[in-house]
C-alpha cells in the first residue's frame, strides 16, 4: 500500500449566495468532506448544512454529466448524449440563424439567482445584440438597490465587521430570516448570530416568529404586504418625539419637512388597524432603533415581494437615514471594494458587461422597455417575455437561452410558461441535473458544480474578493464561464471575450492588482480598506450630494417624491367579495436552511432535515379546519390547486398561512418530477398586480383557502 495523499484546501462555498470562506478535506484526489474555515473573516468557520452537503453534490449519480440532444418530442424525456463541439456547433448554429431570420432581438437569455456566470452571461447576450434578458431581479435585491441607489447613491449594508472598531448595537431585521436560510446580500447569518450575542438589541418584522423573532426584544408581527404602513408609522414616531439624529438630518438630508408632512397621517393607532402590529409595539420598537445606536438595518427579499416594494424600501432605508446611522461604524455601510481589482458586479462596474454595445438602438428594442424604469440592471419583465413568446408581439422570439434557472418553479404561471416554452424554435439549458426546465430543451449542457470551477468571488461582496479553487471534474462538466466563452468564440465574437479559458479570465479580472489567480489561490482573500462617512468629504452620489427623504430623481420622473402606504390587492380590505372564497392571508418564498430555492431536494442529507413541503397555520385555524400537524392539506385559489403538509404553531397569525416555495420531487417520473403538486407559483399564475416602479410581483400576501384531503 502505498501512502495517501491528503491534503486540505481553503476556498469558497457556493451552495447558496457563496460567502462564506471552508476547507476542502481531500485523500488521494476525492473530496471527504467540506468543513467551516475559522480564518475567513466572513464567516467565521461557520459551515450550514448546504455547506456541509457540498460532497453529495459533487458526486450525485444523478448529475447531468455530459451534453444532451433532444431526439423526441419536447418534454418527452428522449435524448442522446452528444460531443461538446457538436452541443456548442448546434447551440452556435441555431442562435445565428434566428439571429439572421427574425433578429437578434428574438433570443432571450435567461438565468436563476445571482451566480459567478452572471457577468459573463449579461456580456454575452449584450456582445450578440439582443436586448432581452430576463429573471428574478425584480423580485430578489434590484428593487432594494434601485431604491438605495435613488435614496443616498449607494447600497447600504449591515456593519457586522467592526472595520470601525465598533459594532452595532441595535439590529433591525426586516423581511429577512439571515440565520435560517444561511446567507443573504453577500452576508453570512453567523455575522448576525454573533452581533447578538454581543449583547446587540433585536427588533424583528416578520409575520412569522421565526428562530430570530423568538429571540427578539421586540417582535413586530406584521400583516403580509403592509410593511410600508409600519415603516411610516415608525418614522412617525421617530419625527414627532425627536428621537432623529438632528445634526445629520440638518446637514446631510433634503426634504425632511416633506417627510414630517407625509407621515403625520401615520399615526401608530392608525397603522395598527392597517398592520395589526399595537400601537404601543410600533413606538416603543421606533425608541429603541432610533435611541441604540449605532443600529443597522438587515433586510431581505420580502421588501422586493411586494405590490408597493420600491416605496416600501424607500421608507425602511429613510430610518437609517433619519437616525444617522447611514454609513457609520456599525451601521449601515457602504463598502470599499478592494483597489486595483475588476469588479464583476454589473450594478458597481457597468464596464464589465460592455455598455458600449448597448446602443439606444438596442435599448429600444427591449420588449417593455420603459414600463418599469426603476429596474436599473435593464431586464425584461419575465412575463413580458412570455407574452410576447404567445403573442408574437410586439416581435417574435425565438430562442432561449437558460442558465442555472428552473423557471417553472421559480417564476410566476409555470402553465403558461410551459406553453411558451413549447412555442419556441429552440431552448439550451445549463445546469446540474435535469429538471422540469430542462426537459423542455434542446440542447442540454452538464454544469460545473462550486467545487469544479476556478473563480475570483466578488459577487454581492463589495469589501472583499475571496479565492474559489477547482479540485474535481465530474464525467464532462463544465464550469458556465468556460461554456460561455467557448460559445462566443464560435459566433464570432472572441474580442468581447479575448480568454481561452477561466484561468485567464481570472487572471485578467487580477491583473491590475498585480497578482495572478494561481498567487491568489495562496492568498485567499484581497480586502478593501474600510472608511467610514465618506460622505463628509464627496457628499452622497445623488443630484443634491446627500440623503434624499424627497428624491428629487423621482419628482423628476413624474413619480411621488416621499413613501406612501398602497393595500394589497388581495386582501380581506381591498376585496372583501374575494375573500368570502378565500379567507385566508398566504405568504411565501422564504427560503428554508437545507434548500436555496429549487435547488437541493435530490441530496439526501437536506431532504430528511425537510422531506415534504410544508405550510404552516396556526393551531385554532387549523382546528376549525378539522386540520391536524402532519395532515396534508389542499391550499387553492382562484388561480389553481396545490397540496402541502401541514405544520401547525403559533407563530404565525390565525388569518395567515404561510407556504414553502420551490418545491418539486426529482425522485418522480420525468419530465415533470411531480412539479405540478406542491408547487406554490402555480397559485400566483396570472396576478394582474405588479409595483409600478420595478414591475416586483406580490408573492408575499394574495387570498387562499386551505382545507385538508
Amino acid at each position: 500500500m502505498g501512502r495517501e495523499d491528503t491534503k486540505i484546501l481553503k476556498s469558497t462555498c457556493r451552495m447558496c449566495h457563496g460567502v462564506c470562506g471552508v476547507m476542502i478535506h481531500t485523500r488521494n484526489g476525492k473530496v471527504e468532506k467540506i468543513t467551516g474555515d475559522p480564518d475567513c473573516p466572513t464567516s467565521n468557520g461557520y459551515i450550514c448544512s448546504k455547506g456541509k452537503a457540498s460532497v453529495e453534490l459533487l458526486y450525485h449519480p444523478d448529475r447531468l454529466k455530459f451534453p444532451l440532444k433532444r431526439i423526441g418530442e419536447r418534454g418527452q424525456n428522449k435524448w442522446e448524449r452528444i460531443t461538446w463541439d457538436e452541443a456548442l456547433d448546434t447551440i452556435a448554429k441555431q442562435l445565428i440563424e434566428v439571429k439572421h431570420r427574425f433578429g437578434v432581438e428574438s433570443i432571450v437569455g435567461t438565468q436563476g439567482t445571482g451566480r459567478p456566470y452572471t457577468t459573463l452571461f449579461s456580456r454575452f447576450l449584450n456582445c450578440l445584440g439582443t436586448p432581452n434578458k430576463t429573471g428574478g431581479a425584480h423580485i430578489c435585491y434590484v428593487p432594494r438597490i434601485s431604491a438605495s441607489v435613488m435614496t443616498c447613491g449607494k447600497f447600504p449594508v449591515c456593519d457586522y465587521y467592526g472595520f470601525g472598531g465598533v459594532f452595532p448595537r441595535c439590529v433591525l431585521v426586516w423581511g429577512c430570516n439571515i440565520t435560517g436560510s444561511g446567507a443573504a446580500d453577500g452576508m453570512c447569518g453567523h455575522q448576525l448570530s454573533q452581533t447578538i450575542k454581543r449583547g446587540a438589541k433585536l427588533i424583528v418584522v416578520d409575520p412569522r416568529k421565526t428562530s430570530l423573532a423568538s429571540k427578539a426584544d421586540y417582535w413586530l408581527q406584521v400583516r403580509p404586504g403592509t410593511d410600508d404602513a409600519l415603516a411610516l408609522g415608525m418614522l412617525h414616531t421617530i419625527i414627532q418625539e425627536e428621537l432623529y439624529d438632528k445634526d445629520f438630518v440638518r446637514e446631510w438630508t433634503i426634504g425632511f419637512d416633506e417627510l414630517a408632512k407625509r407621515v403625520e397621517s401615520y399615526s401608530p393607532e392608525k397603522v395598527e388597524t392597517i398592520t395589526w402590529v399595537p400601537a404601543k409595539t410600533i413606538r416603543t420598537a421606533a425608541r429603541m432603533y432610533a435611541s441604540t445606536k449605532p443600529a443597522c438595518i438587515q433586510w431581505g427579499n420580502a421588501l422586493d415581494q411586494n405590490i408597493n416594494s420600491f416605496q416600501t424600501i424607500r421608507a425602511v432605508l429613510l430610518l437609517s437615514g433619519l437616525t444617522g446611522n447611514i454609513d457609520a461604524p456599525g451601521g449601515d455601510a457602504f463598502w470599499v471594494p478592494p483597489e486595483n481589482v475588476i469588479s464583476q458586479t454589473p450594478l458597481f462596474n457597468p464596464s464589465i458587461i460592455l455598455p458600449d454595445k448597448i446602443t439606444a438602438e438596442m435599448d429600444a428594442k427591449r420588449i417593455g422597455t420603459g414600463k418599469f424604469k426603476l429596474h436599473l440592471l435593464g431586464e425584461t419583465h419575465p412575463h413580458l417575455i412570455l407574452d410576447a413568446i404567445l403573442s408574437e408581439q410586439p416581435y417574435p422570439v425565438k430562442a432561449l437561452f437558460i442558465m442555472g434557472s428552473n423557471m417553472l418553479l421559480t417564476r410566476s404561471d409555470p402553465l403558461k410558461t410551459i406553453q411558451a416554452l413549447k412555442k419556441l424554435n429552440f431552448i439550451v439549458a445549463a445546469d446540474l441535473f435535469m429538471t422540469p426546465t430542462t426537459q423542455m430543451a434542446d440542447i442540454v449542457l452538464p454544469s460545473a458544480s462550486w467545487l469544479e470551477t476556478d473563480d475570483v468571488a466578488d459577487i454581492h461582496f463589495i469589501w472583499c474578493i475571496l479565492a474559489r479553487q477547482k479540485v474535481s471534474t465530474i464525467g464532462e462538466c463544465r464550469d458556465d464561464k468556460q461554456i460561455l466563452i467557448d460559445l462566443a468564440h464560435r459566433m464570432g465574437m472572441k474580442d468581447c471575450f479575448p480568454w481561452s479559458n477561466v484561468q485567464e479570465y481570472c487572471d485578467w479580472i487580477l491583473k491590475d492588482a498585480g497578482i495572478t489567480f494561481e498567487e491568489f489561490k495562496e492568498l485567499g482573500i484581497i480586502q478593501g480598506n474600510m472608511k467610514y462617512r465618506k460622505y463628509e468629504e464627496d457628499g452622497f452620489a445623488t443630484p443634491s450630494g446627500k440623503f434624499e427623504f424627497y428624491c428629487s430623481t423621482l419628482e423628476s420622473m413624474g413619480c411621488d417624491p416621499l413613501p406612501y402606504y398602497v393595500e394589497p390587492p388581495e386582501s380581506p380590505y381591498s376585496n372583501p367579495q374575494l375573500s368570502k372564497s378565500y379567507p385566508l392571508i398566504i405568504t411565501s418564498g422564504s427560503r428554508a436552511m437545507p434548500f436555496f430555492h429549487s435547488e437541493g431536494r435530490q441530496i439526501k442529507s437536506l431532504r430528511k432535515l425537510n422531506p415534504d413541503p410544508i405550510i404552516e397555520i396556526n393551531p385554532s385555524t387549523a382546528k376549525n379546519l378539522g386540520v391536524e400537524d402532519g395532515d396534508w392539506v389542499w391550499i387553492e385559489n382562484s388561480r389553481g390547486k396545490i397540496k402541502q403538509r401541514a405544520r401547525l404553531t403559533e407563530g404565525i397569525h390565525p388569518s395567515v398561512v404561510h407556504s414553502q416555495h420551490g418545491w418539486w420531487f426529482p425522485e418522480k417520473d420525468p419530465p415533470e418530477y411531480g412539479f405540478k403538486e406542491s408547487n406554490i407559483n402555480l397559485l400566483t399564475g396570472g396576478m394582474p398586480y405588479y409595483d409600478p416602479h420595478t414591475g416586483s410581483e406580490s408573492w408575499r400576501s394574495f387570498l387562499c383557502k386551505v382545507y385538508k384531503i
